[in-house]
């Protein structure tokens, strides 16, 4: 088990500009944070490897300390016959994430058929000292079956795992009943601020949102708190996703207490 818990912000890598204008915000803002962590998302050119980079060199720590940054790697993108072309970034890092990743366009993205476990077990091999994590999605599937997929992960070389955002305390700790006890976890939430947005996490995570959930940015902003209590009480850690809410909006008054 983790012994000192880290905070993380998820950062959308839209560009180089709009990376060091949020560094700048969580410099400014969010002391507690240590950790940047950021998707690789086809839309955007810029991908998650690239954008770490720049996150890191963006700005310092209060305390002048730099920046920890985990890039996500989606396992269907990596070429199985090609070099690595997140290595080197990978190495000065120290840690990556390996997600599935959601459906791409086949017509203009270029996939090819490994999984997760394929991609984890290339990367322990190549990347020896890189802490590499796997993805945890609790409502996705059964928990049975979505444990044994972890499992998988496990014995493949993953040694942490993130979790999807969750959005209910109750189910994060039936989760945190049957993890591993040593196993280093990294929580997540994030910002559904619209009934559209709850629709798409519906549609597309099969989320079941509990009772009482509420999308003001009050109530998302208590849970953010509930969540990172829940990871600090645990030995574990935490990240935040702000989407569709302002980066400040989300997480001032949560994560700027020193």
């Amino acid at each position: 088990m983790s012994t000192t818990s880290r905070i993380s912000v998820e950062l959308v890598p839209r560009s180089p500009e709009s990376v060091r204008s949020e560094m700048a915000q969580v410099a400014a803002r969010l002391p507690v944070v240590d950790t940047i962590n950021i998707p690789d998302l086809l839309k955007f050119d810029l991908r998650s490897w690239q954008a770490t980079e720049v996150a890191r060199e963006a700005t310092t720590r209060g305390d002048g300390a730099a920046y920890r940054t985990i890039p996500h790697i989606r396992a269907a993108d990596v070429d199985p016959d090609a070099e690595l072309p997140m290595a080197r970034e990978a190495r000065r890092t120290g840690e990556l994430l390996v997600v599935s990743g959601d459906d791409a366009d086949y017509f203009h993205s270029a996939t090819y058929p490994v999984d997760a476990v394929d991609v984890i077990r290339r990367l322990r091999s190549e990347l020896p000292g890189v802490t590499i994590y796997a993805g945890l999605d609790p409502y996705r599937q059964a928990m049975t079956t979505e444990m044994r997929y972890l499992d998988r992960k496990l014995a493949a070389g993953a040694s942490g795992i993130f979790t999807q955002p969750f959005f209910d305390l109750h189910l994060m700790s039936a989760w945190a009943s049957v993890l591993p006890p040593e196993l280093p976890v990294w929580w997540g939430a994030t910002s559904v601020t619209t009934d559209g947005a709850m629709g798409y996490w519906r549609r597309r995570n099969r989320v079941v949102f509990p009772r009482g959930f509420d999308t003001s940015i009050g109530w998302q902003r208590d849970f953010a708190r509930r969540v990172v209590d829940f990871a600090r009480d645990r030995g574990h850690h935490a990240y935040l996703m702000p989407v569709r809410a302002p980066l400040l909006d989300y997480l001032g008054g949560v994560l700027d207490e020193a």
